[in-house]
């Protein structure tokens, strides 16, 4: 399967994404030159990993006519002092007392299999092309 995104730069810090017949905007911090529009790409990088987690528990709990009001996410991210990479990512379900613990178990397990996180599991190859057929 080949998939293909356009990237724009509409002026200042800002990058846009075209693909699939949306526009997802970023910018910078103004800390970082931007004028602070829209979140950056890293930003919109780690909302993935979470909403992807999050539409796999959407899925799970609509299949068992699980009342979503049962179930909170957030997502931490340890970052390393020394490079700023991520170095873990944890997942916090907060679960009422109303949501059938027979299903605790299965709902992380469907979490899991999120399409984002296997990403991170099994890397894709980066390359960059130019217009003249280099590849670096």
């Amino acid at each position: 399967m080949y998939m293909k995104m356009e990237i724009s730069f509409p002026g200042g810090k800002r990058v846009y994404s075209d693909y699939n017949g949306f526009t997802v905007k970023t910018d910078q911090s103004e800390k970082d030159g931007g004028d602070n529009s829209a979140p950056t790409p890293s930003d919109l990088f780690f909302a993935s990993v979470g909403t992807c987690a999050g539409i796999y528990a959407v899925n799970f709990c609509e299949k068992r006519n699980i009342d979503l009001n049962h179930v909170k996410l957030e997502v931490d991210f340890q970052a390393n002092q020394k490079t700023n990479m991520i170095e873990k990512v944890i997942f916090n379900l907060d679960i009422a007392p109303e949501f059938p613990e027979k299903y605790i178990r299965a709902l992380i397990k469907s979490m899991n299999l999120c399409y984002v996180k296997k990403h991170f599991e099994q890397p894709p190859q980066f390359e960059f092309v130019t217009n003249n057929d280099d590849t670096f």
